[in-house]
């Protein structure tokens, strides 16, 4: 378990300890949130609490029902905060690559950091619109997590939202006439059409 993972390295580790630091108490949130399976929300649970990042305390939900809730303890959230401003560092270092349209540089960057992308979207890190456009100038495409973390990263952290928002995009990214005139009367009128300045 915990001895075969080094929790320092593992970007899902982190974007977990994230999600409970922002308030999401049990696996399924964290799991709805971070775009991971629940079984590995749950291992990665289990990991973080083997570590005493996190604790887990037994409360009594309706009609009885037992139910685990997660908080971070202090030592997660140290670890979580020295992470996220190791991450600041690296992005601030990606945008200074990319404003000098140094591409060799960012290319060799993003092959040793990649893994880490999902967890800088997820945090709110970096900028969705800085990675897709730098991904855009390297000619690279985005993986599945990347995909739906830049859906909904606008978000992230106000999950109550996110399930709206994906609705629109979806709809909105759809070809079909009738959709994004759903799309456009819900927001107010604004379908991108029928204003003539």
């Amino acid at each position: 378990m915990s001895s075969e993972v080094n929790i320092r390295e593992s970007p899902n580790h982190f974007i977990v300890l994230d999600a409970i630091a922002r308030g999401m108490k049990n696996v399924d949130k964290i799991s709805r949130v971070s775009k991971l399976n629940k079984s590995e929300v749950e291992m990665i649970v289990n990991d973080l609490v083997f570590q005493r990042l996190v604790m887990m305390n037994e409360k009594r939900g309706f009609f009885g029902r037992k139910k685990n809730e997660l908080k971070i303890t202090e030592t997660g959230m140290s670890l979580l905060g020295n992470k996220k401003k190791e991450l600041q560092e690296k992005v601030q270092e990606m945008q200074q690559y990319y404003n000098n349209g140094d591409k060799s540089q960012l290319d060799s960057f993003m092959v040793s950091n990649r893994s880490w992308v999902p967890m800088m979207l997820f945090a709110g890190i970096m900028d969705i619109l800085f990675f897709t456009s730098m991904m855009s100038l390297m000619g690279l495409a985005l993986n599945p997590m990347e995909s739906s973390l830049a859906q909904d990263g606008a978000n992230a952290d106000n999950s109550g939202n996110a399930d709206s928002t994906n609705g629109a995009s979806d709809s909105s990214s759809e070809s079909s006439g009738a959709d994004s005139q759903d799309v456009g009367s819900d927001s107010g009128g604004f379908d991108g059409g029928g204003f003539d300045f």
